[in-house]
């Protein structure tokens, strides 16, 4: 090449420069498209905004990668030639053009998907086992007025009493059988609600008196086991159809006299179904597969299980002395009390994902605690007022039930046992010697202390993340 050489701006695009070619001689009288060629700047034209484009296209992808090699491998997942790159997007080869993206886009890290909650809870179920918890309180409705309440009130109580001892350990056991079967668990459940069954009727029987109290004793006996069998195994529907004979004989009452053979034929009715659906229920574990070896847990864990329910039950009677409908109203908030302790369990691994320290994790877990009683507590405050109930007493006891219903959720059985135990005995006492403060005020002292050691029981064990992890 010989003579002058030229460059010149390329027009309004300011980003190529004009190399015209003169021959030895001036470049007057040469066609620029013949003999001048366009030089691209690095970082302008149109191959740089096709490489601009891409990377809008692929940042959310681009972002995470911690190396160009990431984004390589990105390119060629989608298919890119070396054809491609080199005409479209103006580089030598892959890792060329993938080092760019990687320069043009800033590092971001997004946090990973939020997962499901693991707790959440079946709203149906939980309602649906609040309402059956109390549906059963219909059949004293239709067949009282039959028995004599001399002494059917007192062997009703020492049977039922016995029956939720043993039902809450046999339910706690037979949970854990359920851990390396149905067909296990069913087998605990056979021979447990048949012996609870007998112990409670045998206690009840002794001191009925008459034998319709006696026939009466051995119903509720023998429907609380069952009831027990097939709450357990989840058949909660299959107890709702069982009960449906008094639901819908106490749905009469208000207009209708059902007459003594209705009274007693139609509780007599559901205690037979209840029977057969636990029969039922339990005939099906047989067919599940028997698992070899299965180690057999210890009767003593669940031990305070039952002693837990001895001093739950003894309470709720001694609130129920004075105030029958504080007993229904506490009844009927299990459900949403068994629902919360799933939104507990919920909301304290979202706590637990919020949160960097541990005391900030005992902060939030402390929230949610407050958070779970008042919602819990809230509306048993006008369900104390409306059925003339002594709220303080109502409220102490529901908060000191749900706070050791929760610390048994995590397997912290003990200290609920005794200190529920230790409530339902000095309340007990006050109330068989009537001694000052007086056996009204003995009972809200007794839950009030009560209630207040379970929540520092819960803030100081469950406050802690490795609980929830």
């Amino acid at each position: 090449m010989s003579g002058p050489m030229a460059l010149e701006p390329g027009g309004a695009e300011q980003d190529t420069l004009a190399l015209r070619l003169a021959g030895g001689r001036a470049s007057v009288g040469f066609p620029a498209d013949q003999h001048t060629l366009a030089l691209v700047r690095p970082g302008h034209g149109a191959q740089s905004d096709a490489v601009d484009l891409l990377a809008a296209e692929l940042a959310d992808r681009i972002a995470p990668a911690v190396h160009p090699y990431e984004v390589a491998a990105l390119l060629e997942s989608e298919g890119l030639t070396g054809e491609a790159i080199r005409e479209r997007y103006g580089h030598r080869d892959l890792f060329s053009l993938a080092a760019a993206l990687y320069q043009r886009i800033p590092r971001t890290f997004p946090d990973p998907p939020r997962p499901a909650d693991p707790w959440r809870p079946d709203h149906v179920r939980c309602a649906l086992r609040g309402a059956l918890f109390a549906l059963p309180g219909l059949a004293y409705a239709l067949a009282g007025r039959l028995l004599d309440q001399h002494g059917v009130v007192r062997a009703l109580v020492v049977a039922g009493l016995l029956s939720w001892a043993w039902n809450q350990a046999l339910g706690h056991r037979a949970y854990l059988r359920l851990a390396t079967g149905r067909r296990e668990a069913g087998r605990t459940l056979l021979k447990g609600a048949t012996a609870g069954a007998l112990a409670a009727t045998a206690a009840g029987v002794a001191l009925a008196g008459s034998g319709p109290a006696a026939l009466a004793v051995t119903a509720q006996s023998g429907y609380l086991a069952a009831a027990g069998v097939l709450l357990v195994l989840g058949r909660e529907r299959l107890l709702l159809a069982a009960l449906a004979p008094v639901i819908a004989g106490a749905a009469t009452l208000p207009w209708w006299e059902p007459g003594t053979v209705l009274r007693a034929g139609l509780p007599l009715l559901s205690f037979l179904g209840t029977l057969a659906a636990a029969g039922w229920a339990l005939r099906g574990t047989r067919t599940a597969t028997p698992v070899a070896d299965a180690a057999r847990p210890r009767l003593v864990r669940s031990l305070p299980y039952g002693l837990f329910g001895l001093a739950a039950g003894a309470l709720v009677f001694l609130a129920g002395r004075h105030h029958p409908w504080a007993v229904i109203v506490l009844t009927l908030s299990m459900g949403p009390a068994e629902w919360l302790l799933y939104r507990y369990r919920g909301l304290s691994v979202a706590a637990l994902r919020a949160t960097a320290t541990p005391a900030g994790f005992r902060w939030r877990s402390a929230a949610v605690l407050a958070g779970c009683l008042l919602v819990y507590l809230g509306p048993l405050l006008p369900a104390a007022l409306l059925v003339d109930a002594e709220p303080v007493t109502l409220l102490l006891l529901a908060a000191a039930l749900w706070t050791s219903l929760l610390l048994q959720a995590f397997g912290v059985a003990w200290p609920p046992a005794a200190l529920c135990l230790a409530a339902a005995g000095g309340a007990g006492a006050a109330a068989l010697a009537g001694s000052p403060p007086g056996p009204a005020s003995a009972l809200p002292l007794c839950c009030g202390a009560a209630a207040l050691c379970l929540t520092v029981c819960v803030l100081r064990l469950l406050g802690r993340p490795a609980a929830h992890a």
